[in-house]
């Protein structure tokens, strides 16, 4: 199968991941999104286990919306005792 940038695939050791879409390819690796939400990189020695798949069967992984985090309020710097100084 040739494996080229755009198209879907599924990988026939590892049904659970679900369908891939191949999003790079080059001379040593693909990197492939699958429908569990995982970028995978496979190797071209391992190209012979993925399949074609339907675009259809490709679940794109939603959208992560950020997360606003609540900043508490800076610590006030506590004063330090100073001890007279006998002389």
């Amino acid at each position: 199968m040739i494996i080229k940038t755009g198209k879907f695939v599924s990988h026939a050791g590892a049904l659970q991941w679900g369908a891939g879409k191949v999003l790079d390819v080059n001379d040593h690796r693909a990197t492939i999104q699958f429908s569990d939400g995982i970028s995978r990189k496979i190797a071209v020695s391992h190209f012979d286990t993925l399949q074609p798949a339907e675009a259809a069967s490709y679940l794109p992984p939603p959208e992560v919306v950020a997360v606003v985090k609540i900043r508490p309020a800076p610590r006030k710097a506590k004063k330090k005792i100073v001890a007279p100084v006998e002389g």
